[in-house]
């Protein structure tokens, strides 16, 4: 069981800590809204990775190309909106931090839409996750339950430590939180950029005529 625990709770560390489309969102949102109203959005991966992890054991591993890369362009589009919200933030700062009752809500939703069109939890679940999972559950459903377990559990600490520590930025001063807000909007739109220009050429490339 120690084995599995450590496993599940070093992948998620790992997972959690690297650049990728939700961390870049959840700096940008800290950066608007602040840390205590983005916290809710280290939750997002319990939303978003059960209807991943089905499609990665069920469905993904039988998609076409076509398919997956337009998965991954349709993520590409969400992260430029994304971007240019955090852009308009940070031209008009008064507005970036008048909060209002549904900016929780709106936050988590917007965090779990972004992990849905992530190719990162799609690949690690089809290679990493669930290869793990099935064998953990064929020594026994309660190793399986302690691996998943360990590593949500993991994820959403992390995820909130991450929020905690770029959220202290904060007390830096009004013009370090709008340089913050601007560099996670470019970070958002390189991410962008980076899914868009590798996926709409292989798009093109197997489209049929």
């Amino acid at each position: 069981m120690f084995r599995y625990l450590l496993l599940g709770s070093g992948l998620a560390f790992a997972a959690a800590v690297q650049p990728g489309p939700l961390q870049a969102y959840l700096l940008a949102q800290v950066a608007a809204r602040g840390w205590k109203h983005t916290l809710p959005a280290s939750f997002a991966p319990l939303l978003s990775d059960g209807p991943i992890a089905a499609l990665a054991l069920l469905v993904l591993g039988r998609l076409s190309g076509l398919m997956q890369q337009s998965l991954r362009a349709a993520g590409g589009l969400l992260l430029l909106f994304l971007a240019w919200t955090a852009y308009r933030q940070w031209k008009r700062p008064a507005q970036a931090s008048a909060l209002d009752r549904t900016a929780v809500p709106r936050t988590l939703l917007e965090a779990t839409f972004v992990n849905l069109l992530n190719p990162n939890p799609y690949l690690g679940w089809t290679l990493i996750l669930g290869p793990t999972a099935v064998m953990a559950w064929r020594q026994g459903p309660g190793l399986a339950a302690t691996f998943i377990a360990a590593f949500y559990v993991t994820m959403v600490i992390t995820l909130a430590a991450l929020i905690f520590v770029f959220g202290s930025a904060r007390f830096l001063g009004s013009r370090f939180q709008r340089a913050l807000l601007l560099i996670s909007a470019i970070a958002l739109a390189g991410i962008a950029v980076s899914q868009l220009a590798t996926s709409l050429p292989r798009i093109v490339t197997a489209l049929p005529f």
